[in-house]
């Protein structure tokens, strides 16, 4: 990845698959990409992490780079996602976040108090805390020479909240949904300020050369749908008419926007008219099921189960074209219900990319 200094002067895009079909426009095939395709499932993505702490592997633009352009030099993926992580935003908020081998990121000093918000930076300068993702984005988008879309992408509101509250990742969240509770006003005014600085953030990876942004909902199945409307939806329908009119505003292009709140289908309606062009799906629910809920104004996203790649090469041609065949090759990305394992084999993720574009080529055309 050879940095170009100018952020403007991007190469033209070669393949928009993932972006209209993101839009609503017709496609020849189904496109595809999948959540965490730059992981440690690749012998190569282990290799460039291996010296390297992995939030300092996160502030380096060159080695974000190369770790989301690995996945693209293997698979003929439709597009790409910035390699980065959700918790550089309580980062540029002030918290330490620690990676800890074994266990996952863990903060230091997680908040206990609700007199602990007061130590969080009230007023994000986003530029000046996490420049350093755009910088990896503007050299991402150059290094990829139009092959694909950029995807950006941010935690959500709620998200981010639990993990600085549970101090990392905690299997029922107690700690931080007793915040609900017993502090509504604290945990609004928390999720106030996580929304402003992920506008601002998400923005800014416009400004720098994302084409398209996902939002991570990933602990909104902890909530009960009477929290998730309440604490969670008026953030995330906040964000996306917020960011669409600030891109609006700076004169930036009006890129897709994509909700993921995996273990919501209580919440799929809602989610369907929050602001999004695409509403991102788990592996719990039938495509059917999720179309009939979100309806025909929205791209759906999914939402094949992970661990479905453990299976035999043959088998995930099956399931796939199963999946397909109910959400139909149209108003559709193909992806997984989460994110890609560590232990998984190469081959299979590329059997599953190989079995998107087949099949989907095979339905349009009968």
């Amino acid at each position: 990845c050879s940095f170009v200094h100018s952020p403007k002067g991007f190469p033209k895009l070669k393949n928009d698959t993932f972006l209209r079909a993101a839009r609503g426009e017709e496609t020849e095939h189904t496109p595809v990409w999948c959540m965490r395709q730059a992981g440690r499932y690749l012998p190569e993505f282990r290799e460039t992490r291996a010296a390297q702490d992995f939030f300092a592997t996160c502030r380096s633009p060159k080695l974000c780079c190369e770790l989301t352009l690995q996945p693209l030099r293997r698979y003929p993926l439709d597009a790409a996602i910035i390699f980065s992580d959700i918790l550089v935003v309580p980062q540029a908020l002030g918290m330490e976040v620690v990676m800890v081998p074994g266990k996952g990121p863990t903060f230091t000093e997680p908040l206990k108090e609700v007199e602990d918000l007061l130590k969080l930076r009230q007023k994000v300068d986003v530029t000046a805390e996490l420049g350093y993702v755009f910088q990896a984005i503007t050299l991402t988008r150059h290094s990829l020479e139009g092959r694909v879309p950029l995807i950006g992408f941010s935690g959500a509101p709620w998200t981010l909240m639990s993990y600085m509250i549970e101090g990392g990742g905690s299997t029922t969240m107690a700690k931080a949904k007793s915040w609900l509770y017993c502090h509504p006003e604290a945990s609004h005014r928390l999720l106030r300020l996580l929304a402003d600085v992920i506008i601002d953030y998400l923005v800014g990876q416009v400004a720098a050369g994302a084409q398209a942004l996902q939002l991570f909902e990933s602990h909104a199945g902890h909530l009960g749908p009477e929290q998730f409307e309440t604490f969670a939806l008026p953030y995330i329908r906040d964000i996306a008419w917020a960011v669409k009119s600030k891109l609006k505003e700076e004169a930036l292009p009006l890129v897709p926007m994509i909700i993921f709140a995996k273990d919501a289908h209580y919440a799929l309606r809602d989610l369907a008219h929050a602001g999004y062009e695409v509403v991102g799906l788990d592996w719990t629910i039938r495509p059917q099921e999720a179309r009939a809920q979100t309806g025909k104004d929205v791209t759906l996203q999914g939402n094949l189960d992970p661990c479905a790649l453990y299976a035999p090469k043959e088998k995930i041609g099956e399931m796939v074209k199963k999946m397909l065949e109910g959400f139909g090759t149209q108003r559709y990305i193909a992806n997984l219900g989460h994110g890609l394992y560590p232990d998984m084999i190469p081959e299979h993720v590329g059997a599953f990319v190989e079995a998107v574009h087949a099949h989907s080529r095979h339905i349009n055309k009968h």
